[in-house]
């Protein structure tokens, strides 16, 4: 049993890179998912990079990759059915 589980998924970059697609364990397909850049010193929640939907086996197809840097944060975020 879980004692704490985030809603959310974070990914955390150490080089720069295009990102056409991640993956999210145990999320339904079709699902949506709302894609948040994040301030990586405050952790404060920036604007929406992308909205996608989770397909066969987690993997979200994003409409256009995004770009990020070294050191860059975004959370994916399933919004609830």
């Amino acid at each position: 049993m879980t004692l704490f589980e985030e809603p959310f998924y974070t990914f955390r970059f150490a080089d720069d890179r295009r990102v056409p697609r991640f993956h999210l364990e145990g999320v339904q397909v079709g699902r949506r998912v709302s894609v948040y850049q994040i301030d990586p010193g405050t952790g404060e929640q920036g604007r929406v990079l992308a909205e996608a939907v989770v397909g066969t086996g987690g993997w979200v197809d994003l409409p256009e990759p995004i770009t990020v840097r070294a050191g860059d944060v975004f959370v994916a975020v399933p919004q609830t059915p």
